[in-house]
């Protein structure tokens, strides 16, 4: 029986269940020092130097990150001590359940995804007589078509900053497939996974400390640290653990008349559907309700639906938020609704590849073109991740050859 040390910063979420052996074997406890290693050289036998702890942007100092923080910086040098020195600690190995990684535990790739982004990589594949005993037919089509949208057929170049726009209208076609109502490829931006997205938009929001985003209680450390690195204000409301984390409008009220009273410019509203780490899954009742409490208030919906596909009872159904806006009759010009999705999550887990894309809607021309100079800066996201993001909303259909693979 091989023995595991887990290494976690927060609760597991259903998405990362896993099996392992009976028992885990527990390490005694080690004291977090906020200074893993020191020097032996003093202060007064070196130059001083141009950047230290004092002269560093705050912003950073202010920024923590848990998901990769002091405990797996602890399980790391954990893992090198059991390389170096192999039975030196009760356990032979370290799991690390800090973030949802399913593919470092043992995970496969789905055969589909692989093929077709071995296809684009190395086009010449395509030529060899033998390609189709190598690679499903589905395959083959699948990287011949998106191929037929690279420029050039280099997926080791530049694209737009946007992302290739073959590829964003599979992805607003693959929306207009789930929700029912009209993409446009234009409001698409593919991203190096959900969040490069999610700072970019605290970007655009955040000017100073006196604006505030509203965010959830229990949330994904992302959003914490991304608004204290741009130096906004995290404006807390809290789920209803009673109500299966359900999130209470009178809630929202609250927090957000507190803000204001003290002078708070609140921006936005972050909402994580299904939930990370709570796993919730909102009611579309509760959608419209929280749709009528932004615009009423004049709030951007941030929607964080990276766990779409991570619904695993028959009486939870996912809804993006644009969706359920549109059904309430809420048009392009009447709501601001920005949406994250990613690779990283779903029953794919393609964590690595780096793929993601938010969709913009409800923004005035001019906006538009302040969020594509900030993507320009970054030039583009990578060729990978923009192929997967367009594959997972348009995967295989049920009656295709690849549907059985895995």
């Amino acid at each position: 029986m091989q023995n595991f040390a887990v290494a976690s910063s927060f609760p597991l979420k259903p998405a990362c269940t896993f099996t392992i052996p009976k028992y885990i074997v527990k390490f005694p406890p080690l004291r977090l020092c906020s200074r893993l290693h020191t020097s032996s050289l003093t202060s007064s036998t070196m130059d001083p130097s141009p950047l230290t702890i004092d002269t560093i942007n705050p912003k950073v100092l202010k920024c923590e990150y848990a998901v990769r923080g002091e405990v797996v910086t602890i399980a790391q040098r954990l893992q090198q001590e059991l390389k170096d020195n192999p039975g030196s600690h009760p356990f032979e190995e370290i799991l690390y359940c800090n973030i949802g990684n399913p593919q470092s535990l043992g995970q496969h790739p789905i055969t589909f995804f692989r093929e077709v982004l071995a296809l684009c990589d190395h086009p010449f594949l395509l030529d060899k007589s033998e390609i189709s005993c190598l690679f499903s037919a589905d395959s083959i089509r699948r990287a011949q078509k998106i191929l037929g949208l690279i420029p050039g057929k280099a997926t080791g170049a530049y694209s737009h900053s946007q992302g290739i726009k073959g590829l964003r209208e599979a992805i607003a076609a693959g929306i207009e497939a789930r929700d029912g109502f009209p993409s446009n490829p234009d409001d698409i931006f593919l991203t190096d996974g959900a969040s490069p997205g999610v700072h970019m938009m605290m970007r655009l929001l955040i000017r100073s400390e006196s604006d505030g985003l509203l965010c959830p209680i229990p949330q994904y450390p992302l959003y914490s640290a991304s608004i204290a690195l741009h130096g906004g204000t995290l404006v807390p409301y809290y789920l209803n653990e009673a109500t299966g984390w359900g999130l209470d409008i009178s809630e929202l009220k609250k927090q957000l008349h507190a803000a204001r009273s003290n002078g708070m410019s609140v921006r936005a509203l972050v909402v994580i559907n299904p939930g990370n780490p709570t796993g919730q899954v909102l009611t579309e009742e509760n959608q419209k309700q929280i749709v009528e409490f932004c615009k009423k208030e004049g709030l951007i919906i941030l929607a964080d639906e990276v766990y779409q596909a991570n619904v695993y009872v028959p009486e939870k159904q996912f809804h993006s938020f644009k969706k359920v806006a549109r059904s309430m009759g809420y048009g392009e010009k009447e709501i601001s609704i920005v949406s994250f999705h990613s690779v990283s999550k779903g029953f794919y887990g393609e964590c690595g590849k780096r793929g993601g894309y938010y969709e913009v809607t409800g923004f005035s021309a001019d906006i538009r073109a302040q969020i594509y100079k900030l993507a320009s800066v970054n030039l583009c996201s990578n060729i990978a991740g923009q192929i997967l993001a367009s594959l997972i909303m348009n995967p295989p259909k049920v009656s295709f050859i690849s549907s059985g693979d895995t």
